[in-house]
């Protein structure tokens, strides 16, 4: 927390809320592109169509729940963990509330293009700040940690799984749901350097 407290909190947390918002409106963008969405939104919209709960809130309360799966696998939430659960939901239903569904191909690739580089940016700018990881990332690293497995078998499996469960549920799975795992690694690899704020190292202690 004194890390918190001296090393430029108004900016992380300006970039913090901001990444989380820009996050739920780039979610927004992929679902009125109607072409495919996220993998883990492929799970969140089954499970809206099916409970006939808006798509902001069903992406809460599974944030929510896969945060409790964090208690076994001893994983430490920050304050861009809790936030991450809130403040993408309510983003994302703000932002459907106002963004149409354009019926021309040419504007719902654009809306794919858009969405996955305002995704890149929005995870570059939240993990940058260094104040917790989401939900989904911590259970990710948890279950590595765990199991020794790679990040990529576990990640993989992980969203193959989700996917499957979505799909089966009503999901919308599409071009843009395998454009958008093919590109945000490689995207977010190039912005984070430019978005990571270093932070200043505990002083050495003298015996």
């Amino acid at each position: 927390m004194h890390q918190f407290l001296t090393a430029r909190p108004a900016r992380r947390l300006v970039q913090l809320y901001a990444g989380l918002v820009l996050y739920g409106v780039s979610m927004a963008l992929l679902v009125r592109s109607g072409l495919g969405v996220m993998p883990w939104d492929v799970l969140h919209q089954g499970l809206a169509r099916q409970l006939g709960w808006s798509l902001g809130v069903v992406t809460m309360v599974v944030g929510a729940l896969v945060l409790l799966a964090w208690v076994p696998l001893r994983e430490r939430p920050g304050l861009g963990t809790v936030s991450n659960v809130v403040v993408i939901g309510l983003a994302l239903d703000a932002a459907l509330a106002v963004l149409p569904e354009p019926s021309a191909l040419p504007s719902r690739i654009a809306l794919v293009a858009l969405g996955i580089a305002l995704n890149a940016v929005a995870t570059a700018a939240y993990i940058g700040v260094h104040l917790g990881p989401g939900p989904r990332d911590g259970l990710m690293t948890g279950l590595v940690r765990r199991s020794g497995r790679s990040v990529r078998l576990v990640r993989t499996s992980i969203e193959v799984a989700v996917v499957a469960v979505g799909w089966l549920l009503g999901g919308t799975l599409g071009v843009a749901t395998v454009l958008y795992a093919l590109a945000i690694g490689p995207l977010v690899h190039v912005l984070l350097p430019r978005l990571a704020m270093d932070l200043p190292r505990a002083p050495a202690r003298v015996s």
